[in-house]
């Protein structure tokens, strides 16, 4: 009974710092609707100001609150600096143009920390108070962590005080509701939004400080902690401070039973907790249910290229083809990824765009593509076109399954539920060793016979992705693309005229899967292996980012984002050491000075002069 009590109260420590955290981004998100990812670089530059500022005050108990304080008010001025710098150029921009470009923030705060304090581990030297213990019952149980226990439901008070009995958390509150009214009302929603978001930061801060003495401050903690934060910011419901905190209670203590009676589903657990809420409740535990079905205005008609830009597309492919005779073989490989870069985003817009359902868990599919073409040529010893035939199938198969839960959402949760099945996924991949090989991988799946040859592969991987690219394209002007647009624009009226919309977009998230499947297959014989990082969120995110550089509402959106995207990261990898630096900053750029995208920028200049 004594380790179930110890486990509880752990469980009851790491709901409190995880809420600090989902609370700073509960708040932003209720207010200014930023689907803020830099939440997490908040939360790692917490952890390093917090060393530096503790490493120069007295070892005390006094000392150590000053210091959490000093940083939480440093956090604060860096929230704000960032809010007046860049994200009040965004409010009005859709949430995935948020997000690409606060990821674009998380790239270069990265190398900036990395150059400031260094990629080593910086640990917080514990003094007398820090490390003691209670006994419970013949347990050690340690004293800080009675701290955080108590920290949670006093930041909560403190936040529901500063909400409910002030003028300011009156006008945040409102602006929550509506915050078109409030400007109305003559609000000036600039220092509104850069108060919200310094005090969001400030939270966010008094995470990463509040975490040093279980842990270190590293490079690591802003991508670990941003996805458990969204978790329960999505469970608790958006914009509720109180679902937030119910939500840290529930996964926080789960995750801590988890660990001593599942320890081999922890990784699991979190977004198995997600999937649920989301199936039966997608508002989340405290969310309000409106926010849930809101319709986005419809976007523009997308019509089919013009002849000029069809011949250009032919004469691309043409260099494309011939390429291998005049490039060396590194150019090749590079080429060849480049080409699979292409099909996935193709695939990820192919339901973002037309379809309507933006997903931050893509690389699911993906996965399971290059885990069934491995495990077919590796296992079962079948030659690359059997292989690469399982590939799509398995996708589509599993694609159906997750979709028909997935595609009765929308929005940010549908997105997040596309990535809770990806976690789950990934973490599948990751421990059952027998069949995937876990951390070590599946190696040795490679091209044989005739097409053992790079030149050989490439000119394969150039046919299938184009001529798949192309299906995809013709699917979307076919009359089941111009019925997923109906349900896409105007649920209420595609029903109204007899669309079956869940079928039509299941269809849809199946398709999207397949096509994302056949990529991860050619992805799997070009690097002859697959990992578990094929599923990661990483790999999600990078087709996101491809597809929203490129623009999601043109046909040839996904393919500029992705031969853009590719080529500026391989090109600054190699050119310079600060690679995340200055793709983060070509990211915020390329956002601002085309929020559209570059395909959409180019289509509306072309209009112009039309």
């Amino acid at each position: 009974m004594t380790v179930f009590l110890v486990q509880l109260l752990t469980g009851l420590a790491g709901a409190a710092a995880l809420f600090l955290v989902a609370a700073g981004l509960t708040v932003i998100f209720g207010v200014t609707r930023v689907v803020n990812f830099s939440h997490g670089s908040l939360y790692m530059l917490g952890a390093y100001v917090g060393w530096t500022v503790l490493a120069h005050l007295p070892h005390s108990i006094a000392g150590f609150a000053l210091g959490v304080v000093v940083t939480a008010l440093v956090l604060a001025a860096f929230g704000a600096g960032l809010e007046m710098a860049l994200l009040r150029r965004l409010y009005r921009a859709p949430e995935l143009l948020q997000l690409l470009a606060t990821f674009g923030v998380v790239l270069m705060v990265q190398d900036i920390t990395q150059a400031i304090w260094g990629a080593e581990d910086l640990t917080l030297p514990r003094p007398h108070w820090m490390r003691g213990f209670v006994a419970i019952g013949g347990e050690r149980f340690p004293r800080f962590d009675l701290v955080l226990i108590a920290a949670g439901p006093l930041v909560l008070g403190l936040l529901w005080l500063l909400l409910h009995r002030t003028r300011f958390g009156t006008l945040v509150r409102a602006a929550t509701q509506d915050r078109d009214m409030v400007a109305a009302l003559g609000v000036d929603q600039r220092r509104l939004f850069t108060a919200v978001f310094a005090l969001g930061a400030a939270l966010a801060g008094l995470g990463g400080v509040l975490s040093l003495p279980d842990g270190s401050a590293n490079l690591q903690l802003d991508l670990s902690v941003i996805t458990d934060a969204f978790v329960v910011v999505v469970v608790g419901g958006l914009g509720s401070i109180g679902g937030a905190y119910l939500a840290s209670l529930i996964i926080g203590v789960l995750q801590a039973f988890g660990i001593l009676l599942l320890p081999k589903l922890t990784l699991v657990i979190v977004f198995a907790v997600m999937a649920v809420v989301l199936v039966f409740r997608p508002q989340g535990l405290l969310g309000r249910a409106a926010d849930a079905v809101r319709e986005a205005a419809a976007p523009p008609l997308v019509r089919p290229a013009a002849p000029a830009l069809r011949l250009l597309g032919a004469a691309v492919f043409v260099l494309l083809a011939a390429a291998p005779f005049a490039v060396g073989p590194f150019a090749v490989s590079v080429l060849t990824e480049a080409m699979i870069a292409v099909l996935f985003a193709a695939s990820l817009h192919f339901m973002m765009g037309p379809g309507g359902m933006p997903s931050f868990g893509h690389a699911a599919w993906f996965g399971i593509g290059a885990y069934a073409a491995a495990l077919a040529a590796t296992a079962l010893h079948l030659p690359l076109p059997a292989a690469l035939l399982l590939a799509p199938l398995a996708a589509a198969v599993v694609a159906a399954l997750f979709g028909w839960f997935v595609v009765r959402l929308s929005g940010v949760y549908l997105a997040m539920l596309t990535l809770a099945f990806a976690q789950i996924v990934w973490a599948v991949a990751l421990q059952w060793t027998g069949l995937t090989g876990g951390d070590n991988g599946i190696l040795g799946v490679w091209p044989g016979g005739v097409l053992a040859g790079a030149h050989a592969f490439y000119w394969v991987v150039l046919a299938l992705c184009v001529l798949a690219t192309l299906l995809l394209r013709r699917v979307l002007y076919a009359p089941f693309g111009y019925a997923l647009r109906g349900a896409r624009d105007s649920t209420l009226r595609a029903e109204a005229i007899g669309l079956p919309t869940v079928r039509i977009r299941l269809a849809a998230f199946t398709i999207a899967g397949a096509a994302a499947g056949l990529a991860g297959g050619l992805s799997a014989y070009s690097k002859g292996s697959v990992f578990p990082t094929y599923v990661s969120i990483g790999r999600s995110v990078d087709a996101l980012l491809m597809v929203l550089l490129g623009g999601v509402q043109t046909i040839a959106g996904p393919i500029v984002g992705a031969l853009a995207y590719t080529g500026l990261y391989d090109a600054l990898l190699l050119a310079t050491s600060q690679w995340r630096l200055a793709l983060g900053a070509a990211i915020v750029a390329l956002v601002l000075a085309f929020p559209q995208g570059i395909a959409g920028a180019a289509q509306q200049l072309r209009r112009r002069a039309a």
